[in-house]
């Protein structure tokens, strides 16, 4: 019998040109090779939406919604109806009615969830369909770690979710025949939290496409001065990322440029809100917005920095710098999931004074920045190819492994 499988997602998986959709996009492209994939996702914009004809030639059929429901109507019917808000903000009765739909007419034989806030898209399942959910971050530990930091509403607004959002998760644990998150360090994180065992809850590194981010490839450079240049790469209205510039550019860079006054710091990325565009004003501070190659700017970087306080998982921004053969310093936050030696790899610092430490002793000693380089370079394509990273994925869809609970 044919075997086919649905695929839900909180974002259209193409282009992988952010982080959330770069697994996304691998998944899918994997999943294609394996049988024929059905899509349901959301488009945050009509770019996004612009997408859908060419993710149509690697899905079998597919329901692209524009999501449309605002962050205050989505947190209001959460309050109301004990909802995650994040689960309210992903609501939609059309992506519903499809995904059953395609259940009843398709021979389905695996249903894959991507992030949590998909997963109440999956109705009661037939006997032998198999419900993998990849939760990619263990989502409630961030809004938890928000609100333990923040005052006021928003800290209450973000306590809440960790724990309302936590119970949601645990009830999708138990549901599904397999859970996946982005690193092995996530997966334990809640196996402890929700009891089950490493036959349920599995770490699935990100890979790098490492075809794509190679310092030999063709890409066009980007002009820069004659000074040092510091580079981040991210989404830049996320606010993990919003608050590393900040940190980075108001307490790093000055005393970096105490020893190296032409260092330049470049926030690489697509819409970049109002308080990081107002990093400008520090000197020595670069906004690009968005660029059609990041990898030109990392390739121009003496030092990518991933000065990250907040994180979850493996990093995307860290594995690309790494696999364009450039010397990486992150926070520990950032770094964490990766497998990489520290001092051989990449350098880890805790907190500003130590990223300036690192990164000056760097730029004064381009034979160490050029071997760390090397190294992080060699690394990549030891151990994290998205063909070796996902390499399993044919058994975690159509594997043996006795089915969780099926319970709506």
């Amino acid at each position: 019998m044919r075997q086919e499988i649905l695929f839900l997602c909180h974002r259209i998986p193409f282009p992988p040109d952010r982080g959330d959709k770069i697994r996304s996009f691998h998944l899918l492209e994997r999943m294609a090779q394996i049988a024929p994939v059905h899509v349901g996702c959301f488009a945050d914009d009509a770019r996004d939406m612009g997408f859908a004809p060419d993710m149509a030639q690697m899905t079998a059929s597919q329901c692209v919604l524009m999501r449309d429901r605002s962050r205050i109507v989505a947190g209001l019917r959460g309050l109301v109806t004990g909802q995650p808000l994040l689960v309210s903000l992903f609501d939609n009765p059309e992506l519903h009615r499809w995904a059953a739909k395609v259940l009843a007419e398709r021979p389905i034989a695996a249903v894959v969830c991507y992030s949590a806030q998909m997963a109440h898209f999956v109705p009661v399942l037939p006997e032998g369909v198999r419900f993998v959910m990849d939760f990619v971050d263990f989502d409630s530990a961030k809004y938890a770690a928000y609100g333990a930091q923040g005052s006021g509403p928003m800290a209450w607004i973000n306590r809440r979710e960790g724990r309302v959002l936590l119970d949601f998760e645990r009830k999708v644990a138990a549901r599904a025949d397999l859970c996946a998150f982005v690193s092995e360090a996530e997966a334990a994180l809640f196996r402890q939290a929700s009891g089950l065992g490493p036959d349920r809850i599995i770490g699935i590194d990100n890979g790098v496409a490492l075809d794509y981010f190679d310092p030999a490839a063709d890409f066009y450079g980007v002009e820069r001065g004659n000074g040092p240049l510091l580079v981040f790469t991210g989404q830049m209205d996320y606010r993990p990322n919003v608050e590393a510039v900040e940190s980075f550019a108001r307490e790093t860079l000055p005393a970096i440029r105490v020893q190296c006054p032409e260092a330049t710091f470049a926030i690489v990325g697509r819409n970049p809100t109002r308080p990081v565009q107002a990093l400008t004003a520090v000197p020595g501070v670069i906004v690009t917005g968005a660029v059609p190659d990041v990898r030109g700017w990392l390739a121009a970087a003496d030092v990518v920095v991933a000065p990250l306080r907040i994180a979850r998982g493996i990093q995307n921004k860290v594995l690309e710098a790494m696999a364009m053969a450039r010397p990486v310093v992150a926070s520990p936050q950032a770094a964490e999931g990766i497998d990489a030696r520290d001092e051989e790899h990449l350098l880890i610092a805790a907190d500003p004074a130590q990223e300036a430490e690192k990164i000056v002793a760097l730029l004064c000693d381009r034979d160490r920045a050029e071997r760390l380089g090397q190294a992080a370079r060699g690394r990549m394509e030891e151990r994290y190819r998205w063909s070796a990273t996902l390499a399993k994925l044919p058994d975690m869809l159509f594997g043996s492994a006795p089915p969780g609970m099926r319970a709506a």
